[in-house]
């Protein structure tokens, strides 16, 4: 009986651990994957959707917003108590042929020291 209990918790556990993708609404989210720093112009399309669903991915986990949107275009450290996760929605000077003449429009996913959303942005700026 006692092993039976522990084993109960730690699946328990591991079920919580596991978590999936997060609901995106209509976000072509294989576009997205697909659309490495904004290169091909196809997050973009989805600039409204995003809009309006962004405030839902507050709360989320490091790992939600990777399993959903996949690898950050770019991640910065700003201390040991937050962090940003990039997604650019327009072309980036990482794309090949592309010459930036101003800062692309981007979605920046703040997170807190616990590795969870505490803001979601979209802007030129940068944090």
């Amino acid at each position: 009986m006692k092993y039976s209990i522990s084993f109960i918790f730690v699946f328990l556990l591991f079920i919580a651990a596991c978590s999936g993708p997060l609901d995106t609404g209509n976000i072509n989210i294989e576009n997205w994957k697909n659309d490495r720093y904004g290169c091909s112009g196809l997050r973009i399309q989805d600039l409204d959707e995003l809009e309006k669903i962004k405030n839902s991915f507050l709360g989320a986990n490091n790992q939600e917003i990777i399993k959903t949107f996949g690898r950050p275009d770019r991640v910065e450290l700003v201390d040991k108590s937050q962090s940003f996760f990039f997604y650019f929605l327009e072309p980036s000077n990482a794309c090949e042929g592309v010459e930036i003449e101003k800062e692309p429009l981007k979605v920046l996913f703040r997170m807190n020291a616990i590795s969870k959303v505490s803001e979601v942005t979209i802007t030129t700026l940068n944090p």
